[in-house]
């Protein structure tokens, strides 16, 4: 194996790969929380798929209303929506937005 490969087995995997793949949307700011432990026994959980709340401050949401804006997150996670992430909130921002609203945590 290469020591570029990722071998997705934890939570810390997963984020890190959460992580990886927003990348390219170049954002400047971005906080990832893993709910998981929080819905343990339901479905989700059972099947291996983790919950998460997202706060991702980009330029690529500037004058994008939300839906497109969840739909450019969840097409850049990709099949990772349809694997190992069961829910994921999405909170989508522009800079100016974010500068702002003074954003608090996710």
């Amino acid at each position: 194996m290469s020591g570029s490969a990722i071998v997705v087995g934890d939570a810390a995997d997963v984020a890190g790969l959460i992580r990886q793949r927003l990348a390219v949307l170049a954002p400047t700011r971005l906080e990832l929380i893993d709910d998981s432990a929080r819905h343990a026994g339901h479905a989700g959980a059972r099947s291996g798929g983790g919950h998460y709340r997202l706060l991702i401050v980009a330029e690529a949401f500037a004058g994008q209303p939300r839906l497109r804006r969840h739909r450019l997150v969840h097409e850049t996670l990709g099949e990772l929506m349809r694997s190992r992430i069961h829910a994921l909130s999405v909170q989508a921002l522009s800079p100016q937005e974010a500068s702002a609203a003074a954003v608090p945590s996710v």
